[in-house]
């Protein structure tokens, strides 16, 4: 599976249960969102403004994806809303690895560009690097309606939060047949 197969898969609408652990106040809490995933054309106005923003030729692009998630921490009253454009560019010696452009990054909500590597056991890890933190998330599927993600965030050279969240499709597109044989296959 390379990226692009990654991202369609991911597509569609899915429910969202995460448990984070912050680690220097020995506390956990659990999360719920409802997020959405679809996928943007290599020419959609946003991808080619996003490259843009980075000095990226749009040519270069892979694919890009709009995320929209609604979702509440126990921790809190507060709904946690939002929405962000991704895009990937390949290395051009390496097209299982490349940037991750983000219109707002995960940990910090300003523009941000990491790096992924998609692993030949079809996982997809993303590594961000912030002002004040770093971040490293891994996502894969156990089946085409089930996406896993484990993430580390460290901050000012320590670890301050580990999370695993859990993803069940609840709708919306559907995998294609053929990305679908081929996860089942891994």
């Amino acid at each position: 599976m390379d990226v692009k197969e990654f991202f369609e898969l991911s597509a569609g609408k899915w429910f969202s249960h995460r448990t984070s652990h912050h680690l220097a106040f020995k506390q956990s809490e659990d999360g719920k969102s409802d997020i959405t995933i679809e996928m943007l054309a290599k020419d959609d106005p946003e991808v080619i403004k996003l490259c843009q923003q980075y000095e990226v030729d749009p040519a270069l692009a892979n694919c890009g994806a709009r995320v929209n998630w609604n979702g509440t921490m126990e921790w809190d009253e507060e709904k946690h809303t939002g929405s962000t454009v991704l895009v990937t560019v390949p290395d051009t010696d390496n097209p299982s690895q490349g940037k991750l452009l983000r219109e707002m990054g995960y940990a910090e909500k300003t523009p941000v560009a990491g790096s992924y590597v998609m692993g030949d056991d079809g996982a997809l890890t993303l590594t961000t690097e912030y002002e004040t933190m770093s971040s490293e998330e891994r996502l894969w599927f156990p089946s085409p309606n089930l996406r896993m993600r484990v993430s580390v965030l460290k901050r000012f050279g320590g670890f301050s939060m580990a999370s695993f969240t859990s993803e069940i499709r609840m709708g919306g597109l559907k995998p294609t047949a053929e990305t679908s044989s081929q996860t089942t296959a891994s």
